[in-house]
């Protein structure tokens, strides 16, 4: 049924899900929300299951105007955003009549926001997502990014009958300085003093970061004199660094399959979503973690965002 029509697209805004797994080996990447976290309350806010379809927008967000009774939540950065020209917060589910407007203007704090629908969003399977991957001009809508006209259509039935919202003790604050909790390797061997380099370090997001993968600019993190400028290619996942024959670090994120460069570490899996927020300009430090200690930081977390759901009243 079609709920919410795109006045505005914004720059840059697609359906993901929580991504498309099991094709790597065919050259299909994951995509997905690269803030997984946040994608997974904004649908919870809203009654949704954890990996329904919702919107990805980047630096500013789309227009929207609803085409029947529809709750809508935007979580991730913080927007400056409206609902009928009154200022409105996110990481509560609002309640949108036919003609009322949505307008995302414009990320203050983060870089990516995502905005859930009650029911999901309804677009094909493909490969087992509804994610949109527009290199290869897959999923989603037509394997694009919205544009002005589009109508989205909601999939589920609405499970919620009033307001939702996180406590604000509990949304993030995006910093720009950011810590990163990495473990070193595979191939921190390759790197010797680079590896104190780039743990002792300071790097700044650049421009040119994507959902591929964020790059960073600082101190160059050498290799050893025996070590090879790349290695075989080998397959590759979000939150791993590799370190390019410049030596500045690339974070690998949710759109690349393989890699043919050293990865001095890898970064855990609830920092990926600080990664997924931090704007050009924004400063990252990386902290070595043992792998034990990588396990209980997940583990911890997703038992408290178990809770956070049970707490919601969200199904799985």
């Amino acid at each position: 049924m079609a709920c919410l029509k795109v006045l505005d697209p914004g720059p840059m805004t697609t359906v993901q899900d929580l991504g498309r797994y099991g094709y790597q080996a065919l050259g299909v990447p994951i995509s997905g929300a690269l803030d997984q976290i946040s994608a997974m309350i904004a649908n919870w806010l809203v009654g949704n299951p954890s990996g329904a379809a919702l919107l990805e927008a980047t630096f500013a967000g789309p227009k929207l105007e609803a085409l029947e009774d529809v709750w809508v939540c935007v979580t991730g950065a913080r927007a400056l955003m409206t609902l009928n020209g009154r200022e409105v917060e996110g990481w509560t589910a609002l309640r949108m009549k036919p003609g009322d407007v949505l307008w995302i203007k414009r990320m203050v704090e983060g870089l990516r926001a995502y905005i859930a629908i009650s029911g999901g969003i309804d677009v094909p399977e493909v490969m087992g997502s509804r994610s949109t991957y527009v290199p290869g001009k897959m999923g989603g809508l037509g394997g694009r990014p919205l544009a002005r006209g589009d109508v989205l259509e909601r999939l589920g039935e609405v499970r919620i009958s009033e307001p939702i919202t996180l406590r604000p003790e509990l949304r993030p604050r995006w910093q720009r300085e950011i810590e990163l909790r990495a473990i070193p390797g595979p191939q921190d061997d390759h790197f010797g003093e680079g590896l104190e380099i780039f743990f002792s370090s300071p790097f700044v997001v650049t421009p040119q970061s994507d959902r591929m993968g964020c790059r960073l600019d600082g101190p160059p993190v050498p290799r050893k004199p025996e070590a090879p400028q790349s290695i075989i290619s080998e397959p590759s996942m979000p939150g791993s660094v590799q370190i390019p024959p410049d030596g500045k670090p690339i974070v690998l994120l949710v759109e690349q399959t393989v890699g043919g460069y050293a990865k001095i570490a890898t970064i855990i899996w609830p920092d990926i979503s600080r990664v997924a927020q931090a704007r050009p300009g924004d400063t990252m430090r990386f902290v070595k973690v043992s792998l034990d200690e990588a396990h209980d930081i997940y583990r911890e977390t997703w038992n408290q965002l178990e809770c956070l759901r049970e707490s919601l009243g969200a199904p799985p």
